[in-house]
This record gives C-alpha cells, structure tokens and sequence, in this order.
C-alpha cells in the first residue's frame, strides 16, 4: 500500500506550473501538478493515454483547439497522441495519472517551455 496527501507541502513554481511525483504503483505514474493563476503548459502530446483530475482550481484545458472549461473536481481522460494545453485561471491542483511507460520528465519539460 502507498499513501499520500495532494495537499502536503505545496510549493507553487514562481515562473513555470511545479511538477511533482505522488508515488508511482504497478500501472500507473501519480503526479501533481500546481500551476499559479495565469500559468500554461503549451500544447503537447504523449504516446500514452493520461487521466487529469482537477483536485483544486479552474483551468482550461484545449483539447485539439478546443477549449473546456474545467472546475475543482472535474476529472477527464484522453487517449494517447491528442494534442492538449492548460491553462490556470486560479491557483490549481492538478492530479495527472500516466501509464507506467511514460515518463515523468517528458512532463517537467514541458512545464519548462
């Protein structure tokens, strides 16, 4: 069993969303991501399929060039290879699940551009 809490030790990235691991299981990558109000991650894509929990916050989220709007709760998934963005319209808590082959700095870098 792991256990952890989305809510300690937040420490939102002055400059780019901060990107932490929650813990990794058998199938799945479990990663946070905090984003300050007006922070992005650019368009991306992964070669895997993603589930995204909005923990806390608004965001948006393009999918495609489509933009949803999504509040605290909110939870969504999306198959591999789709382009999609973030954007934070208030200080958000993201919770991001990856497939095992994924990897977490492919996540890091994109919060870096």
């Amino acid at each position: 069993m792991k256990q952890v809490s989305i809510l300690a030790d937040l420490k939102y990235g002055d400059e780019r969303p901060a990107i932490s691991v929650l813990f990794e299981s058998q199938t799945s990558k479990e990663i946070r991501i905090l984003l300050k109000a007006g922070q992005i991650m650019k368009e991306h894509k992964t070669t895997f399929p993603i589930t995204v929990e909005l923990f806390e916050g608004t965001l948006d989220f393009g999918v495609e060039g489509t933009i949803h709007h999504l509040t605290k709760g909110d939870l969504l998934s999306l198959d591999a290879n789709i382009p999609h963005d973030l954007k934070a319209l208030s200080d958000s808590i993201v919770r991001l699940t990856l497939s095992k082959g994924d990897v977490v700095q492919r996540v890091v870098e994109v919060a870096k551009s």
